[in-house]
């Protein structure tokens, strides 16, 4: 395991050993979107916190489990549709990629959720929510995490980032984002269309391959089992264990702390979604605030400024640089500058106008080691930055609390 990064003060191992009993805990439990594994671990987890003191239950919600069959699916309708083409039917060649680009674009942004609708059931995930503090307080801080464990896949091979890191030091640190992937896979039903369009079989033929390659890709990951998931988002987890631990022995009046691990993130986002639809209207959006712990045991906690797979949304400016500024205060390196081209459950709130912010983190190439593998294990945790960011989420709790009472910040 990487050697933990310097707190502000110093770790007890009751901390550390408490984060590990969480992740530990959890971890060998096949914890797939909807399973019966996630719904096991949700109620282990809200037993931890109710024994903590939390009001606390498991919500039972509507969900899909998974994205790779709906996209895989939309795929290969862009392979049938590019085929169509290449006989020379354009109208279904055009019409049938570019249906199938939007798509995959409405189900990784979460907008309508067509394709799931046409080719799957739905199911059910389970969050857990909890409350601390009081339940009266005006002022709101929601803690996001998610329990649920992603399947692997050929496409999470490290071997891409090995070779850059050592060929291209250089360029891995000018990088301020993942690649676009998702861009790649609605780009063969793009390139479908419109080579059906104009009748260009270079385009029609690079669609197809991509389109093909897509939907092998998408069957691969469906197919899979889960992995541990102990760094995602199990770290997440274990933080908001040891906030609710430390808010226990130190309360805090006049702020109401909601404590929310979702299910079924890894199908991207299904589980915040539906608390979304639940909670949200309970929440004002001028008095409530979110924090989103997700994969923050690879060593440097990272304050992302944005996320989007298609276009990127970024974060409220004023949250973020409240939460830089709790870590400046109390010594915590945060990196700043980063985006994700992926998505976390942070974008959910973010997009209904909540100020948020998402706490990840990356090893010193900017990686996040051993990301949908099954080496994502508890002795591959550093466990040192998952007890600075609840250390960090602890510390925002307490400026927010100040700052509705009517006293000054910290910072």
């Amino acid at each position: 395991m990487a050697s933990d990064p310097v707190s502000a003060r110093e770790s007890s191992t009751s901390d550390i050993e408490l984060l590990r009993s969480v992740i530990e805990e959890l971890a060998p439990i096949p914890r797939l979107p909807t399973s019966s594994g996630e719904r096991y671990a949700a109620h282990l987890i809200r037993r931890r916190l109710q024994d903590l003191g939390c009001r606390a239950a498991v919500e039972e919600v509507p969900a899909y489990g998974s994205y790779a069959w709906p996209i895989g699916l939309l795929n290969a309708g862009a392979v049938a549709s590019g085929l169509a083409g290449g006989r020379g039917y354009r109208a279904v060649g055009a019409i049938g990629g570019g249906l199938a680009a939007l798509g995959i674009v409405d189900d990784i942004t979460g907008r309508w959720l067509v394709g799931r609708k046409l080719f799957m059931r739905r199911r059910t995930a389970y969050n857990v929510v909890a409350d601390v503090g009081d339940p009266e307080a005006h002022c709101v801080l929601c803690v996001l995490a998610h329990h649920d464990a992603a399947p692997s896949g050929w496409v999470f091979h490290p071997g891409v980032e090995e070779w850059l890191i050592e060929h291209h030091p250089d360029l891995v640190d000018r990088m301020t984002s993942n690649p676009p992937l998702w861009w790649l896979v609605i780009s063969g039903p793009v390139l479908v269309a419109l080579g059906a369009a104009i009748r260009n079989r270079w385009l029609l033929g690079t669609g197809l391959t991509i389109a093909l390659g897509s939907l092998a890709a998408m069957a691969d990951i469906g197919r899979r089992p889960a992995v541990p998931g102990a760094n995602d988002n199990l770290s997440g987890v274990a933080a908001m264990v040891a906030v609710a631990t430390a808010l226990r022995e130190h309360p805090l009046p006049g702020l109401r702390v909601m404590l929310v691990s979702a299910g079924a993130e890894e199908a991207l986002q299904e589980g915040i979604r539906a608390f979304a639809r639940r909670h949200f209207p309970g929440l004002p959006n001028q008095s409530t605030y979110f924090v989103n712990l997700d994969t923050i045991g690879s060593g440097r906690l990272v304050l992302l400024e944005g996320e989007g797979p298609v276009r990127m949304h970024y974060y409220d400016a004023p949250f973020k640089n409240l939460v830089a500024g709790c870590a400046a205060s109390a010594g915590i390196p945060l990196v700043r500058g980063l985006r994700s081209r992926n998505s976390t459950d942070g974008v959910v709130p973010s997009k209904y106008g909540y100020p948020t912010a998402t706490l990840v983190s990356v090893d010193d190439h900017k990686r996040i080691p051993n990301y949908h593998r099954y080496t994502d294990i508890p002795e591959n945790v550093n466990y040192g930055s998952v007890l600075l960011a609840a250390r960090l989420v602890e510390m925002v709790a307490r400026t927010l609390a100040r700052s509705a009472s009517g006293a000054p910040a910290a910072f």
